[in-house]
């Protein structure tokens, strides 16, 4: 079974995907406050699950 927070931090990437489709004011630079957002846990739950993921 994969792991929960590899599945939570992909599906977070999935739904910065999607809103950065449809939202003229996201850009690579710059993100409107929801997706900020997005991003911001997207980003998060990265780094939690690569960081778990490093040798010890």
């Amino acid at each position: 079974m994969p792991d929960d927070l590899y599945q939570r931090y992909q599906a977070a990437h999935r739904a910065h995907q999607a809103h950065a489709r449809t939202c003229p004011s996201c850009t690579d630079q710059a993100r409107c406050p929801e997706g900020s957002r997005f991003w911001e846990s997207f980003t998060r739950l990265q780094d939690a699950y690569l960081q778990r993921k490093r040798p010890r």
